[in-house]
C-alpha cells in the first residue's frame, strides 16, 4: 500500500470510506485483515492506532505488519468483498488534538530552551513527553500559557513533503536521520517537525492544553498532560471534586485551601491531644500492674499497633511481665479475629509466633523479642494456646 492509499494523510478527517478486501487471515489477535485503501491510522510514531468498523467486523486495533497496513478484526472479511469503514471517531479526533498539542509544547521547549524531544507516548488517558533538559516549574506554567496562546491564535496547520533540495535549507525537528521522501508538519510560529501521525488542520482544534505533572527523568524531565476533549473532561471532573469538598468544608472554592489547612491542623492538635491521653491511660494500666514475673494478656477495643508495641515493651522492661501480649479486634476477608503484639526477653517470641500462629490461624512474625500480627480465633481459644505455651 503507498501513500496515495492511506487515506489518513491524504484526507485525515474522513470518517467513513469503502475498500476492497485484499487479505483475511487468522491470527493471535483475532483476524488480519487488509485493504486496498485505508483510512485506519496504524499505531505509530508515538500515536495509537484507529478503531472501529469493517462492515459487521469490529476493529479493535491497526498495525504496519509485513509492509502492509493490517486491521485486527472480531471476524472475518471475505476477500474480493468490498467494506465499508468507519472509524471510532472520538478516538481519532482525541489522538489527532494530542499528537497536535504535543508538536506545539516539543516546539516551544526547543525553541526556547534548545532541549529535543527523546520520547513521545500516547496513552488513551494522557500524553507523556520526555526532553533532554531541565525545566522549573515557573518555567512549566509559563510553557502552559504560550502553548494555550498558540492554540487560540488558531493558525493553519500544513503538510508537506519537500524536495531534497528543499529539506536541505529546511530547519525542521526529528528524532533520527531521514532520507527519500520526508513528511513536514508545520505549525506556524511554533513547530517545523518531521512526523508521521494526524493532526488538526488549525490549531483553535487541539482546544486545550493543560500539563498534569513534571518528573527528573534520565537527566532531563517527563511532562505528562492532557489535551482537548480529555483536558476538558478532567477539568470537569476536578471541578466535581472541589464542589464536593467545598461542601464538606463550608468553603468557597477560592478559599478551600486554607479552610483544608486549618482543618490539618486542628486534626494534628487532636491526635496529639488523643496521643497524650492514650499515653496517661497506658501509664495508668502499667502502674495498677504488680510486679508479675509470668504471662500479661490484653484484650482491648481501638489498639494501634504501634501503642500495643509500646505497652508490650513497658509491661517487659519494668518487670511486670515475662510475657506480655496485647490484642485488638480486627477483621480480614471477612474473618474476624485479633491483631496481636508480643513481647519477652525470656522466650524467643519468634518460635513462639511460628507456633501460635499454626495453632490459631494466624499470620505475622518478627525478631525474638517482639513479633506482630493476627491470629482469626476466638478470644477464648487464644488465651487457652497462650497459657499453655508460656506456662
Amino acid at each position: 500500500m503507498d501513500d496515495k492509499n492511506e487515506l489518513f494523510y491524504q484526507q485525515p478527517y474522513v470518517k467513513e470510506f469503502d475498500a476492497v478486501v485484499t487479505g483475511c487471515v487468522q491470527g493471535k489477535n483475532g483476524w488480519e485483515v487488509t485493504l486496498d485503501h485505508t483510512a485506519f491510522y496504524p499505531e505509530g510514531g508515538g500515536q495509537l492506532a484507529d478503531g472501529g468498523k469493517l462492515g459487521d467486523a469490529t476493529v479493535s486495533d491497526t498495525r504496519h505488519k509485513d509492509g502492509h497496513i493490517v486491521h485486527f478484526c472480531d471476524k472475518p472479511l471475505e476477500v474480493g468483498s468490498t467494506v465499508h469503514g468507519i472509524l471510532d471517531w472520538t478516538r481519532r479526533f482525541d489522538h489527532m488534538q494530542a499528537h497536535s498539542g504535543e508538536h506545539i509544547v516539543s516546539g516551544l521547549i526547543h525553541k526556547k530552551y534548545g532541549y529535543d524531544n527523546v520520547g513521545f507516548h500516547m496513552a488513551a488517558d494522557r500524553v507523556t513527553v520526555d526532553f533532554d533538559g531541565l525545566l522549573n516549574e515557573e518555567q512549566l506554567a509559563e510553557l502552559e500559557r504560550e502553548a494555550n496562546e498558540a492554540i487560540w491564535a488558531n493558525t493553519p496547520v500544513s503538510v508537506a513533503f519537500p524536495s531534497a533540495e528543499e529539506l536541505a535549507a529546511l530547519e525542521y525537528r526529528s528524532k533520527k536521520e531521514l532520507s527519500g521522501e520526508v513528511r513536514i508538519v508545520t505549525f506556524p510560529g511554533v513547530d517545523v517537525c518531521a512526523c508521521c501521525g494526524t493532526h488538526v488542520m488549525r490549531t483553535g482544534e487541539v482546544g486545550q492544553i493543560k500539563f498534569l505533572s513534571m518528573s527528573h527523568y534520565k537527566g532531563g524531565v517527563r511532562i505528562e498532560m492532557l489535551c482537548g476533549r480529555l483536558a476538558m473532561e478532567d477539568a470537569a471532573k476536578k471541578n466535581e471534586q472541589q464542589r464536593e469538598l467545598c461542601q464538606m468544608f463550608s468553603a468557597k472554592p477560592y478559599e478551600l485551601v486554607d479552610a483544608v489547612k486549618k482543618y490539618v491542623t486542628e486534626s494534628e492538635a487532636k491526635d496529639a491531644r488523643v496521643a497524650e491521653l492514650t499515653q496517661r491511660y497506658f501509664d495508668g494500666k502499667l502502674e495498677a500492674h504488680a510486679a508479675f514475673d509470668g504471662l500479661v494478656m490484653e484484650f482491648e477495643d481501638g489498639f494501634k499497633t504501634s501503642e500495643m508495641r509500646k505497652y508490650c515493651d513497658a509491661l517487659v522492661t519494668s518487670g511486670k511481665a515475662r510475657v506480655a501480649a496485647c490484642f485488638s479486634p480486627a477483621e480480614a476477608n471477612g474473618k474476624s479475629g485479633f491483631s496481636y503484639v508480643m513481647c519477652s526477653r525470656a522466650c524467643d517470641m519468634r518460635e513462639a509466633s511460628k507456633a501460635l500462629n499454626k495453632q490459631l490461624n494466624g499470620r505475622g512474625g518478627g525478631d525474638p523479642t517482639l513479633v506482630q500480627g493476627s491470629f482469626f480465633a476466638l478470644r477464648a481459644e487464644i488465651e487457652a494456646a497462650l497459657t499453655e505455651l508460656f506456662k
